[in-house]
């Protein structure tokens, strides 16, 4: 077939790779292994995509992640993979939160979910202070842990909103962290993310920011399980994890640089806490199945590949990767349609789509080529593209 380049012209492609069968991992794994999950749409039910709750076919919705669990895979939910301030709001949010709770508990093999907490119920106009921040964080708390899902303290807009400082991030993380009832995972997503967390921890400088948040976890060690840190910097999550009290995991959200950081340097590794699993999950699961057992050939040769795919999917501006992310699960049949809340299919250019459809054949992950040949067909007529002219 045809498929457009960055180059902006058409180049012919045939399909190489070998579909990895998605299966049950015959191993405990050695790193705890959270995929963070999209939400499906329902394009049918949708009225007004850009404003109001957005419609979620919570059936498909759900059984992507049964799909993720039945692979061995923790769950992240309700984060930034989630569309959280993008298109999902707090009470959809919340809901989700609930229904996948409910699931996870029936569920044969009891993954572990860990579910978002943040302060996106309330506007930046309503949260001026500390006081405020801190009771808006309570309220999505109270409904984590009401359901039954262990916290994560989202990184939230409010903080660098009112320049906060070390010292109003270090009450802030401390109040929470002392009224929550189990160990919390927290959050620092990098601006390339979201703009709006510049500066997070009170300082623009890494070095300074990575003191205040290594303090803060020093100060509350038995209630924090670990951090996810979203830099995409190998380097500083290497230091940084190495700085971290015994028994503080280290969860990278580096989807440039994850296959390296989960391996380790020999002495310490990072955990992981990665939306590019949900696209990966054969490939992940598979690869920390071999880890377990020693194999670290089997590891690379898994995983290596799909690094490229996610560097792709997580390009600059990177926080519109989710596209990505639901655009796989669409070539792999876990949705009927390429339809996101708020219409955030379109944040990516038809050649990203056809460079992303190359990488996942290359890396194994089309489970079923000739439905993604139909679809990305599809797209590209769509996009006035004849993808099977010679």
């Amino acid at each position: 077939m045809l498929l457009p380049s960055q180059e902006g012209t058409l180049v012919s492609y045939s399909l190489t790779g070998t579909p990895l069968i998605p299966r049950a991992p015959k191993v405990a794994f050695t790193r705890t292994a959270f995929a963070a999950a999209h939400v499906v749409s329902d394009p049918i039910a949708e009225r007004a995509p850009w404003v109001g709750r957005p419609a979620v076919d919570w059936e498909n919705t759900l059984k992507f992640r049964h799909w993720l669990w039945d692979q061995g895979l923790g769950l992240a939910e309700a984060m930034d993979t989630a569309q959280r301030g993008m298109g999902v709001d707090w009470l959809t949010a919340k809901e989700l939160i609930e229904r996948t709770m409910v699931e996870a508990k029936a569920h044969p093999l009891k993954p572990r979910v860990a579910c978002g907490a943040g302060t996106d119920h309330k506007s930046l106009d309503e949260l001026k202070d500390a006081d405020a921040i801190i009771a808006a964080y309570e309220t999505q708390i109270e409904a984590v842990e009401a359901a039954g899902g262990q916290v994560i303290l989202m990184a939230t807009r409010a903080l660098p909103a009112i320049n906060a400082g070390p010292d109003t991030y270090a009450r802030v993380y401390g109040h929470l962290l002392e009224q929550a009832r189990d160990p919390v995972i927290l959050h620092w997503l990098g601006d390339m993310f979201d703009p709006a967390l510049c500066g997070y921890w009170g300082a623009t400088d890494v070095a300074a920011a990575s003191d205040a948040a290594l303090d803060i976890i020093m100060s509350h060690a038995d209630k924090v399980d670990g951090i996810k840190i979203s830099l995409l910097d190998q380097a500083h999550e290497e230091a940084f994890r190495a700085r971290l009290p015994e028994g503080v995991r280290l969860y990278t959200g580096d989807d440039f640089n994850y296959a390296a950081l989960i391996e380790g340097d020999g002495t310490h590794y990072s955990h992981a806490l990665l939306g590019i699993f949900a696209a990966i999950a054969p490939a992940a699961s598979q690869a920390l199945e071999a880890l377990a057992q020693g194999d670290r050939a089997t590891y690379h040769r898994l995983l290596e590949p799909t690094v490229a795919l996610s560097r792709e999917i997580f390009k600059a501006p990177t926080q519109f990767y989710k596209a990505g992310i639901a655009f796989l699960a669409w070539m792999n049949g876990a949705q009927s349609h390429f339809i996101m809340p708020g219409g955030f299919q379109s944040s990516r250019e038809i050649s990203h789509y056809g460079e992303v459809f190359r990488l996942a054949d290359q890396a194994g992950l089309l489970s079923d080529p000739d439905l993604a040949i139909s679809r990305m067909s599809t797209l590209l007529a769509l996009h006035g593209i004849d993808g099977d002219r010679s």
